[in-house]
């Protein structure tokens, strides 16, 4: 089955194309995440759709910025060169970087959503450890907490960006990606 594929609405982002209220929670099951919401593959991400997503993302996080400051961060999958990062909020404090690190490098390495590998796993670490043969200093790199999401763009093989959200609650983390993705892109 070909994945669902994404292209940009219309051109430029405005306040209008963001999402109000609480944010929507991903399913856990895992047929129904990896169907809609593991990953994203859209006709084109270049650095100006990387910039549209991170300010969509964080137009809709500022409404919670006050009690859950957040960090989104948008890195390409090859170079790992930041596209887009910033803080929505006062209060993101280094262990968010060090959260979106970990994330990151769990979707680069098993190429799917940290919300799949939480649902996957039950969110039992010492399970996905395990699994994987890592000592416990290996695991401390990876992070099974929903929030980082692939980025492919059809007719390319494998991840090309990997988008992040930190600070929320993962469930949370994850559904904000979804949403703002859902909202501004179309499946064509």
């Amino acid at each position: 089955m070909s994945p669902k594929v994404y292209s940009a609405r219309h051109q430029g982002s405005t306040s209008h194309d963001v999402a109000t209220g609480p944010i929507p929670s991903p399913p856990t099951d895992l047929e129904a995440v990896k169907a809609d919401g593991d990953s994203f593959t859209f006709d084109q991400f270049t650095v100006d759709d990387a910039w549209t997503l991170g300010n969509l993302l964080r137009q809709r996080l500022t409404q919670f910025a006050h009690e859950k400051p957040t960090l989104v961060s948008i890195a390409l999958a090859n170079s790992q060169q930041v596209v887009f990062q910033c803080a929505v909020g006062s209060g993101t404090a280094p262990d968010n970087e060090v959260w979106v690190a970990r994330k990151r490098r769990t979707v680069l390495r098993f190429g799917c959503s940290t919300w799949l590998m939480h649902c996957k796993f039950k969110g039992d670490e010492e399970v996905f450890r395990a699994k994987y043969g890592m000592d416990a200093a290996m695991a401390a790199g990876y992070a099974i907490h929903g929030g980082a999401v692939p980025i492919r763009v059809r007719g390319v093989e494998g991840v090309v960006a990997v988008v992040v959200v930190s600070g929320l609650k993962q469930h949370e983390d994850h559904g904000v990606i979804v949403e703002t993705v859902k909202g501004y892109w179309q499946e064509i």
